[in-house]
């Protein structure tokens, strides 16, 4: 495992360069024959593997070829998230961000067995733009992209071998093409009619004035070319050089208002999770600025006292994120208070989940978003990169993942992704007592959508014992080895 010095030394240099379990079928073919993580040859059928649940199957798909080649979840889930965002560039993308729970068993971990967030929440930019004394029209406020300075922070410090092979899949697949998967389809009729006033979003994800067909091709040859660039230049070139010099224009030129410095100054940050103990396990949840972890765990307490509370744990859940973001403040603080008046959650927009497991126990589990489905609804000339939409234009969702495991043991018992806009806090609450009980994952209430690793025998522990789910009411996938 890398320690935490080096990633600190890995980020430095970055910034300074030209810085439950039923699997489905994928579509698509195997995208990692390049990479080596020590390994060795794939793992055999039998040979248990991990698991990984996305709300994309060719995504999916990617994570779980890296766990079969020899890759730690950590790698598995930079591969499928970089996938992700040629496969669902409408929740989530390289113009958009999110934030991951990082667990890794045992005393030599990173973080001593403790699970770790890693932050990368899309950033509202700097509130003007002023090119030669003139101040730039901005009709579409655009978010500082978040995404691959993130992932590059989850691998340097939980990851192994090199961080540049990880763009490979998604390299290829934006490049040769994709089959046009169901989830993006769905979210492609939803803002058809905007989406199709941008020439650059028009040519990727229409044909012949209509929207792309499930498995129509969908090629995206300059996402390809952006890819190309980080992996040659490495990912500080889009904050710093000529990658960033040309996508704060194209940005600009498409109403975004970016600049080389919001670019610049965007850095993730690690953050200790939110912990709620759960009988002889800890369940830690995403922390705040994403705070849908917040509201999830507010949730999840009341289901501890009451577990068929739905009703009530939704209005506790909404109460405690009005209440910090109208205040901040201490999020243990704003999770002990009582008393709190009743809020409900105006619109908000989409996001998606991507959890991943693998053999020895280490979990990622990771919310993601374009702050709007498709952004800003456009996409910046030249690079293939839908802009995501700024929190300071359009309300950032609530953000919402967990993940419980037993200190004593040092192992892993469960993960959870939410999604559905206001729903995904108690989706994650609903699903992680269910998983708890060691009872299968059942549909958790509308609008929420949950994705579910769930290892009863913990792991390391008896593999038999785990079991990976999609929500059935989606488009997703739930991929992986169960012996």
């Amino acid at each position: 495992m890398r320690t935490q010095s080096l990633m600190a030394a890995r980020i430095a240099k970055a910034s300074a360069a030209v810085l439950l379990a039923v699997p489905l079928a994928a579509s698509g073919c195997s995208t990692i024959d390049s990479l080596d993580f020590g390994g060795g040859p794939a793992a055999p059928p039998a040979e248990f593997i991990g698991g990984v649940v996305a709300d994309e199957p060719q995504a999916a798909a990617v994570a779980r070829d890296v766990l079969a080649a020899g890759g730690s979840a950590a790698n598995a889930a930079v591969a499928g998230i970089f996938a992700l965002s040629v496969t669902l560039p409408s929740r989530a993308g390289l113009g958009g961000g999110g934030a991951c729970l990082v667990y890794a068993p045992g005393e030599s971990a990173p973080n001593k067995g403790v699970p770790e967030a890693v932050l990368f929440v899309p950033q509202a930019p700097a509130a003007s733009v002023v090119v030669n004394g003139t101040h730039v029209a901005v009709d579409r406020p655009a978010a500082v992209p978040m995404l691959a300075r993130g992932l590059f922070a989850l691998h340097a410090k939980y990851g192994s071998g090199t961080f540049e092979a990880l763009f490979e899949p998604a390299e290829r697949m934006a490049r040769e093409g994709i089959t046009a998967p169901r989830a993006l389809v769905r979210d492609l009729a939803v803002v058809a009619g905007p989406l199709a006033a941008d020439a650059s979003a028009r040519a990727t994800f229409f044909s012949g004035g209509h929207i792309l067909a499930e498995g129509a091709p969908l090629m995206q040859p300059g996402l390809a070319a952006t890819f190309t660039e980080l992996r040659v230049l490495g990912v500080g070139g889009m904050y710093q050089g000529v990658l960033a010099h040309r996508f704060a224009d194209a940005a600009r030129d498409a109403g975004g208002g970016l600049t080389a410095e919001d670019l610049r100054g965007a850095l993730p940050k690690f953050s200790p999770a939110l912990t709620v103990a759960a009988g002889a396990d800890t369940v830690a949840f995403l922390p705040p600025p994403a705070d849908g972890g917040l509201a999830a765990a507010a949730a999840f307490q009341t289901l501890q006292q009451t577990p068929a509370a739905l009703p009530e744990a939704d209005a506790r859940a909404m109460a405690v994120a009005a209440r910090w973001r109208q205040s901040g403040g201490d999020p243990a603080a704003v999770l002990a208070a009582s008393g709190l008046p009743a809020a409900s959650a105006p619109v908000l927009p989409a996001s998606t989940s991507f959890a991943v497991v693998d053999k020895q126990g280490m979990a990622v589990v990771c919310a993601l978003t374009m702050n709007n489905l498709f952004g800003t609804g456009r996409i910046a000339a030249g690079t293939g990169m839908v802009l995501a939409a700024s929190p300071a234009w359009q309300r950032p969702p609530l953000l919402a993942a967990a993940i419980a495991y037993n200190a004593k043991r040092g192992a892993f018992r469960t993960a959870v992704g939410g999604s559905g806009q206001a729903g995904a806090p108690l989706a994650v609450a609903a699903a992680l007592s269910q998983a708890l009980a060691s009872k299968p994952a059942a549909p958790v209430p509308e609008p929420g959508r949950a994705n579910v690793l769930q290892c009863n025998a913990y792991l390391p522990g008896d593999p038999h014992r785990c079991a990976w789910t999609s929500d059935p009411r989606g488009a997703g996938a739930a991929l992986g080895k169960t012996l």
